[in-house]
């Protein structure tokens, strides 16, 4: 099992509420199996990669349906630690 982190920033653009489409992004990821550490630039989701990913792709396409929307995304395997980095 890998578990990864996400830092993901979504903008809205053209749209007449950018905190509806953001707030909808954020009921997507804690919907589903991630754990959702929303911050005033950016959230991070952090959880097994499957999850992660299906959790981005929904919140991408959530949002999608709503209008423009572009999604930045960092992935890592290293944050937060691995198993074998937390046992030590």
């Amino acid at each position: 099992m890998l578990r990864v982190s996400a830092q993901i920033s979504l903008y809205p653009l053209r749209q007449q509420s950018l905190s509806l489409v953001i707030d909808e992004a954020l009921e997507e990821f804690r919907r589903l199996d991630v754990d959702v550490q929303p911050g005033p630039m950016s959230t991070r989701v952090s959880g097994e990669e499957a999850e992660v990913f299906a959790a981005m792709r929904q919140a991408f396409l959530k949002s999608a349906a709503r209008g423009d929307v572009v999604m930045v995304v960092t992935v890592s395997q290293a944050c937060p630690p691995s198993e074998k980095e937390d046992s030590a």
